[in-house]
């Protein structure tokens, strides 16, 4: 489409993904990329989580981050999500990239990545949104997750599914 692809996080591109920001208005709904790296290290190192960081590019530039997940402990305390599922755990798109497609695009190369089945099989691919984040609910029931609003919990993001 747009020549988006991902490329995995390496030390020689991490940089210029971590200057990536959302707009203001965004900021309460997205973890700042530097925080999601430290999650990802975390979850590896400490609980052995596998994870999978991807720098979000448009030819030779970069436009977005992604994490990708493989059981996922609170969120399936918090969600009482069944095991052997793949959790999108961050998502973002910078300011100056939005309303391009660019998400779109990279939503499906990240469900095309969970289908080669990473870390395992699995049936579903979860991910969770704040409630108010109505740009990525849209984005999120078009591309066919359906939002599981009976695992929600008021304080929390709604939950969303999808059926690889």
């Amino acid at each position: 489409m747009n020549n988006i692809h991902l490329e995995k996080l390496m030390w020689d591109t991490v940089d210029d993904v971590l200057k990536l920001k959302v707009s203001k208005e965004q900021k309460e709904f997205v973890a700042p990329n530097r925080d999601s790296m430290i999650d990802a290290y975390f979850a590896l190192t400490e609980e052995e989580i596998p994870v999978f960081t991807f720098g979000i590019y448009l030819g030779k530039k970069p436009v977005g981050f992604l994490m990708i997940a493989y059981d996922v402990p609170w969120a399936e305390r918090y969600y009482d999500l069944p095991r052997g599922y793949y959790y999108i755990w961050r998502f973002m798109i910078d300011k100056r990239y939005q309303g391009n497609g660019y998400g779109r695009e990279a939503l499906k190369l990240a469900v095309d990545f969970i289908k080669t089945s990473p870390s395992g099989k699995s049936e579903y691919c979860w991910l969770s949104y704040e409630p108010e984040n109505e740009v990525a609910r849209k984005l999120y029931l078009s591309f066919g997750f359906e939002e599981k609003k009976e695992l929600w919990k008021e304080d929390q993001e709604i939950p969303a599914v999808y059926k690889l």
